[in-house]
């Protein structure tokens, strides 16, 4: 089986599920273009932080509106797509030796906005099988990183692994005026994560690309006061280190979108392995 590439997407403002723009307008296209027909999908979203490692394991996930204060008609949104109970016990099984507590959630959570927002772009039919992953708000970078590796070989068996995030991501410096101009540490922010992405191919060991994303913090300190404001809480921030914990060697990394919305969200997303390289 062909291995599959992997996605992260900077999803945004949940309007963009109401209000189709250019962003939604590339996610659209991303299936038809490179002919993405995933047996699954792992979705790994920022709206879900818990103690632990969490899966969702029911046969159908329920339509989570995580939100508040937004038109009841995105609360009418359903994204009723299948669950997967054997992928949940598959993934949990590959990751319990580096997750400190792994749980299959059969009730209580679904598709949270991070996922459906994206999802009903990408594969708006609702037909493929998905399983969404939490973050385990105790774990460090390093120790997501080690989950993700483990995730890895999923894409040679037809799973889709998307993260949903935003790289830059600060609501209390948001700017609700009309088309606000960019905060200059969110342009210097987004820029600098950008740096790190591997581009170009290169037949090194699977890890390498990692070091600069892991150490930056080190290796930059001009860069921190940017940071500090750039992510306030790194839960958006983790779904793309997910992404680029599951990449192969000699595969490239991609664009797909990218801006600053709001002054203080970054739009950026990319992929792993599109064109096959």
């Amino acid at each position: 089986m062909p291995r599959l590439p992997a996605l992260f997407i900077g999803h945004g403002n949940p309007m963009y599920a109401l209000h189709p723009n250019q962003y939604t307008d590339a996610w659209s296209k991303l299936a038809n273009v490179y002919d993405l027909r995933p047996s699954a999908i792992l979705m790994i979203s920022a709206h879900w932080v818990t103690r632990g490692t969490w899966l969702t394991a029911m046969q159908y996930p329920q339509t989570i509106h995580d939100f508040e204060h937004f038109p009841p008609e995105l609360s009418a949104i359903q994204y009723p797509a299948p669950g997967s109970p054997s992928l949940a016990l598959r993934i949990k099984n590959l990751i319990q030796a580096q997750a400190t507590h792994c749980v299959l959630e059969e009730s209580e959570w679904g598709l949270d906005h991070g996922s459906w927002s994206v999802l009903k772009y990408l594969f708006p039919k609702a037909h493929i099988p998905v399983v969404q992953m939490s973050l385990d708000g105790s774990l460090t970078e390093q120790e997501h990183v080690q989950i993700a590796l483990q995730l890895q070989n999923l894409r040679k068996e037809g799973v889709l692994i998307i993260g949903s995030g935003n790289v830059v991501h600060n609501l209390s410096q948001i700017q609700w005026s009309e088309n606000p101009p960019a905060a200059q540490w969110a342009i210097q922010f987004n820029n600098f994560f950008k740096s790190l992405l591997p581009f170009k191919q290169a037949s090194d060991l699977p890890t390498n690309h990692l070091k600069n994303l892991l150490n930056w913090r080190q290796t930059n300190p001009e860069i921190l006061t940017a940071a500090k404001l750039a992510m306030p809480s790194p839960e958006h921030y983790l779904p793309a280190l997910y992404i680029l914990g599951v990449k192969y060697p000699n595969e490239s990394c991609q664009v797909i979108t990218d801006g600053i919305e709001m002054a203080s969200i970054s739009m950026l997303s990319f992929g792993l392995g599109l064109n096959g390289r």
